[in-house]
């Protein structure tokens, strides 16, 4: 679930090719919730604001078991996150990741999330997010399945 489009086409292109490769391991879509926008340099309160919309648009598509991208998060290599998706696919069987907009996630939603992923303290934007999580979901299940793209 990721809040906002993907503009830039080679986010578009990488996106699709990821989606593409994890058709063999499993059903993933990508869910996306309007990105609000107000002013070019909102308030604390107009960010606020925003993140209350789209958190409830998140909400309303949130299933299984949920963990969010969140720069506070827990770190894994890609060996502990293959086991992480393995764990949340043989219990729950269906997992709901959220990547937030510019200005994050609800902390509502991190509050009721199994759990929180960082990929770095360093920060990204939401749309090459999507397509290193798109990436590490194909690592992560190539990982489960003995395969050769991870060395």
């Amino acid at each position: 679930i990721a809040v906002g489009k993907v503009k830039e086409k080679y986010f578009l292109d990488a996106c699709s090719e990821y989606l593409k490769r994890l058709t063999k391991y499993a059903n993933v879509s990508v869910i996306e919730v309007k990105e609000e926008n107000f002013v070019t340099e909102p308030s604390s309160a107009e960010i606020s604001q925003i993140l209350k919309k789209e958190g409830a648009n998140i909400i309303k598509e949130l299933k299984g078991e949920v963990y969010v991208m969140a720069i506070e998060g827990k770190k894994y290599n890609s060996v502990e996150f293959s086991k992480l998706i393995k764990k949340s696919r043989d219990g729950v069987g269906e997992i709901s990741i959220v990547i937030g907009g510019s200005y994050g996630v609800l902390e509502d939603i991190k509050k009721l999330a199994t759990g929180l992923i960082s990929f770095s303290d360093m920060t990204f934007p939401h749309t090459l997010a999507r397509v290193m999580t798109l990436e590490q979901l194909y690592r992560a299940f190539n990982i489960l399945s003995d395969g050769r793209y991870h060395k």
